[in-house]
């Protein structure tokens, strides 16, 4: 179905491809699954061996995983809100990461906790204070200088 559209799209001079990614040189940001904590085992890992630091709006869960690329994963509580709060949040999150990825050190699963109060915030706020609470990549940030 999606190919039917595809040319009803060039019709209307729209692309199919996210602009960061036609760019020559510019890095992939996508979030490939290998990127993704997805069995419970791995989060009891991090909870049980990782170490935790704190914010006003997160808590994270950090553990090293021998891995040459970070995994990260989210857990969300009922109590936060309702299923389309939850996901709002879950979105943020990953878009936090996705966009972030290559400033964030490498071979960590990170397991990260939000507070209610995530979902109304800032998300500039929220990207410095995350990015805050996770292990940088030195060479990236020497880079950028």
């Amino acid at each position: 179905m999606a190919a039917k559209s595809l040319p009803n799209a060039a019709k209307r001079d729209v692309t199919a491809s996210r602009a960061s990614e036609l760019r020559e040189g510019a890095p992939r940001l996508a979030y490939p699954r290998a990127n993704r904590l997805l069995h419970r085992v791995d989060f009891d890992a991090v909870y049980r061996e990782g170490r935790k630091r704190t914010s006003r709006e997160f808590t994270v869960f950090l553990r090293p995983n021998g891995l040459t690329h970070s995994r990260y994963g989210w857990s969300i509580k009922k109590a936060v809100g309702t299923a389309v709060r939850r996901n709002r949040i879950r979105r943020r999150l990953r878009e936090i990461v996705r966009l972030h990825r290559a400033e964030i050190a490498q071979g960590w699963d990170v397991v990260v906790h939000p507070r209610s109060s995530v979902a109304a915030a800032d998300f500039a706020a929220l990207t410095n204070e995350l990015l805050r609470l996770l292990p940088r990549d030195k060479a990236a940030e020497t880079s950028k200088e």
